[in-house]
């Protein structure tokens, strides 16, 4: 599975143009609130929390332009809560954002 770390940081330069401290508070805000909504999914027993936090998630995702995030969220709405497969996917693709550095 390949990553799109591009798409977050163009939408994060068109957001704040090139303040580098911005942009790095900005990330580190996506992934806080990413990682949050993965832990929801990884505590949801039921339907209904699980389809909410895949939606906050994928909401994240589209407003940060994470489009592999964004792509995984779409996946994890459609599946059954707890699916580890999809958890897992989830929890690569945040990481490999977060290890990634230009």
């Amino acid at each position: 599975m390949s990553f799109d770390y591009g798409a977050l940081d163009a939408a994060l330069t068109a957001a704040v143009g090139d303040d580098q401290s911005l942009i790095a508070e900005l990330r580190a805000a996506f992934l806080e609130s990413a990682k949050r909504q993965v832990d929801l999914l990884h505590r949801a027993r039921c339907d209904a929390n699980w389809e909410y936090a895949a939606l906050r998630l994928k909401g994240l995702a589209a407003s940060f332009g994470a489009t592999q995030v964004l792509r995984l969220a779409e996946e994890a709405i459609i599946s059954a809560p707890g699916e580890p497969t999809i958890l897992k996917k989830l929890e690569r693709a945040i990481a490999a954002i977060e290890n990634h550095r230009d």
